[in-house]
Formats: structure tokens, C-alpha cells, sequence
């Protein structure tokens, strides 16, 4: 004959079951949320491109220069927004923008210690790592909203991948001295559409802070460096203040615009070098004049 059950054991028998559930819907909840954020920043990622508008989908991870530009086919002036900036390290700068030992250095030298924390300067997405022995060495491109690209060399550690969405101030590497390098510093360039500009023209890395918050950038100005333009920088910064600006508005299209300004869409077109049938964007500068 069995023993009768204890009249205790029943309800310790159910609280025990029912912890056991609690914590079974707990954990089903959290890993469903955990699955959730991931697929959601993988979409993000994958689908996120910044400045898609103005690099019209070009998306290259062969080298620094994939899908440049020639100078001559871009737009005659345009604004970038420098909000939000963050220096990607605080140093003293070495070299500067120029002729340097018989060839041209397309950026700045910022002195750092190897293994200093670099950070992106700007939000945006990481579209190359890379190693190259010969130049850069360990180096990461970073492609932001505002249009601009930005290039830090001679990491010893990269700690980025391609496609990855950063934040302005998040570390990507840690300086180092790597590729063709004569001591431990960070080599930081800014380009547009492949098109190197020389970064002081952004930043005082004196002071550690974007010089206004929205830059103006005149094409014969900015690429003075190239030979079609080498004579004509100083004719353009003369001539800039005469050139009139329109910044694009919600539901503006071109034929408002040229209506407005009695300009016609073709010479719109031409003078800042997009196509009719492409969409303006809010905050975008049309220069028509």
C-alpha cells in the first residue's frame, strides 16, 4: 500500500514548476529580443549608405580611391556639414597638406604613442580596412552623411569591419606605425567623391574643433593641388562671396527653384552638376548663380 502524500509537497511541487516557467519565458523573451536588435542593426548596416544621393550608389572596397570622381565632373561648390565633429585624436600635427619630398601628401601627420585610441571624427560607416605595406599601412575609410570621406593610417590594430556603422567619437584603431612610416603617427585625410581636400581647411587641431559648423567647399579652391586649378584658386576665393546659394526646402523640386530665381533648369543642372531626374534633398545647397 503506498503511503499517503503529504498534504506540503503538492504546492511546493507547482511553485517550483511555476519558477521554472517564469524564468523558461524570461529567457525565451530575452533571446528574442537579443535576435530581434541583431537582424535589425545587421539591415541597418547592410541597407545604410552614407551621402548615397551624392555618390549615386558608388560603394567600392578595393582601395582608397575605388569610384573616384574626376575633378572636373564635380559640382562646382557645395556644403558640408561639420556638426558633430570629434578630433580622432589630440596631437601635434607633424606634416601638413602639400608638396613633401618630391611627391604630394594628400593629407596631415598627427603625432600619437603606438596603441593610442583613434576615433571616427564623424557618424558613418566604415567602407574599407585594409593592409598596405607600401603607403598606408593598417588603414580604415569611413564614409559620412555629410559627403565626406575620411582615411586614418598606420593603425597597429584595427578595430573595425567593413560595413560596420560608427559613431562620431567611437574608437576604430589604435595609431600605431605600420606601411611606409618613419615613427608612430596617424596619417588622417578627408575626401570628397575620391577627391582629397586638405583637412585644415575643416578643422583646427589646435583647438580640437571643426573651424564653422557648415563649410563651404569651392571646387577650384578646395583642389588648388590639381593642375587644372593651380591657377585659378585665387581668382575663385575672390569670386566666391559673388556666388548665391539656395538651400533645398521640404517638397522643393527644380522647376521651383528656377522659377524662383528666373534660372533654367539646365543651367541649374550644369552649375551644380546633378541630372534633372534626380530627387533634391532637404537641407541639399543649389547654387544658381
Amino acid at each position: 500500500m503506498l503511503a499517503q502524500m503529504s498534504p506540503r509537497m503538492e504546492p511546493r511541487k507547482k511553485a517550483s514548476l511555476l519558477a521554472d516557467n517564469t524564468s523558461f519565458v524570461k529567457q525565451s523573451h530575452a533571446l528574442d529580443s537579443a535576435i530581434s536588435r541583431h537582424i535589425i542593426k545587421d539591415l541597418e548596416e547592410d541597407e545604410y549608405i552614407p551621402a548615397d544621393d551624392l555618390y549615386e550608389g558608388s560603394w567600392g572596397t578595393t582601395g582608397v580611391n575605388a569610384g573616384r570622381l574626376a575633378i572636373e565632373n564635380i559640382p562646382d561648390s557645395i556644403y558640408f556639414d561639420l556638426t558633430g565633429y570629434i578630433p580622432a585624436i589630440e596631437g601635434k600635427v607633424t606634416s601638413r597638406f602639400g608638396p613633401r619630398w618630391k611627391r604630394y601628401h594628400y593629407g596631415i601627420d598627427i603625432k600619437l604613442n603606438v596603441g593610442d585610441p583613434v576615433a571616427s571624427v564623424f557618424d558613418g560607416k566604415i567602407r574599407i580596412t585594409r593592409y598596405d605595406r607600401g603607403g598606408y599601412g593598417s588603414y580604415v575609410v569611413v564614409r559620412h552623411d555629410n559627403g565626406l570621406e575620411t582615411v586614418y593610417g598606420h593603425f597597429s590594430k584595427i578595430l573595425v569591419t567593413e560595413g560596420q556603422v560608427v559613431r562620431a567619437g567611437e574608437i576604430i584603431g589604435l595609431g600605431g606605425n605600420s606601411g611606409k612610416s618613419t615613427g608612430p603617427h596617424l596619417h588622417f585625410e578627408t575626401r570628397f567623391l575620391g577627391n582629397p581636400i586638405n583637412p585644415e581647411k575643416f578643422f583646427d587641431f589646435e583647438l580640437g574643433e571643426a573651424k564653422v559648423s557648415s563649410y563651404l567647399m569651392v571646387k577650384e579652391i578646395a583642389f588648388h593641388w590639381a593642375k587644372p586649378y593651380r591657377n585659378k584658386s585665387q581668382e575663385a576665393s575672390t569670386s566666391v562671396a559673388k556666388k548665391k546659394f539656395h538651400k533645398v526646402r521640404n517638397g522643393e523640386t527644380l522647376t521651383r527653384i528656377s522659377k524662383r530665381y528666373g534660372v533654367s533648369i539646365n543651367q541649374l543642372c550644369r552649375l551644380n552638376g546633378i541630372n534633372k531626374k534626380r530627387s533634391l534633398r532637404v537641407g541639399q545647397t543649389i547654387r544658381y548663380n
